[in-house]
């Protein structure tokens, strides 16, 4: 027996659906132009809406939103740590400039942060500067060998992937490390 048309017309989509997927989208615009309370605002209406999946990641930016605003306008950080994980999550929000800012901030009191190298070596990698990216990673794993493993799983470098360079610094000839080389590229 043949199986039967299916006549049925497709559920018509859920408006509180599309509104809330609106509303994230017009969060995430917030988020990047630093209009934090407008965000905190929109993701407020996301976890009004019917996806869970969405008000999940809307949570998440809320926390974000949070942390924004609550901070007083200089930023004071109590360690370099929180400092760093400050400029990551500007490096998420797709806030590239005021993240290289707190790097460099770091870097300028601490020099040899190797976390905050490594940093500057993903972004770097993250807006297509290849080479410094390689440079700022050599350094970073010269100051701390341990790196390596973070790096081969660090999707922020998805665009070295297949770049020689790459693979080179991050599964280095053990004989080369004896002699206290990770290679060289410019430097």
């Amino acid at each position: 027996m043949a199986p039967k048309a299916n006549t049925k017309k497709p559920a018509p989509e859920d408006p509180r659906m599309h509104q809330a997927l609106q509303a994230y989208e017009a969060g995430l615009r917030a988020m990047q132009e630093h209009k934090f309370d407008k965000a905190r605002a929109a993701f407020e209406k996301v976890l009004e809406g019917p996806v869970a999946q969405l008000a999940d990641r809307a949570r998440v930016h809320l926390a974000a939103c949070s942390r924004q605003t609550d901070r007083p306008s200089g930023q004071q950080f109590k360690t370099a740590e929180e400092h760093f994980d400050y400029a990551v999550s500007l490096i998420n929000a797709g806030d590239y400039i005021g993240a290289r800012e707190h790097l460099e901030k770091i870097l300028k009191q601490n020099p040899k942060s190797d976390f905050a190298i490594y940093g500057l070596a993903a972004l770097e990698c993250l807006t297509g500067h290849v080479e410094d990216s390689l440079k700022r990673l050599e350094e970073a794993l010269r100051i701390n060998p341990a790196m390596r493993f973070q790096a081969r799983n660090d999707s922020d470098f998805q665009n070295l992937a297949e770049d020689p360079r790459f693979t080179e610094l991050l599964y280095p000839d053990p004989d080369a490390l004896g002699e206290g080389s990770t290679g060289s590229y410019g430097s």
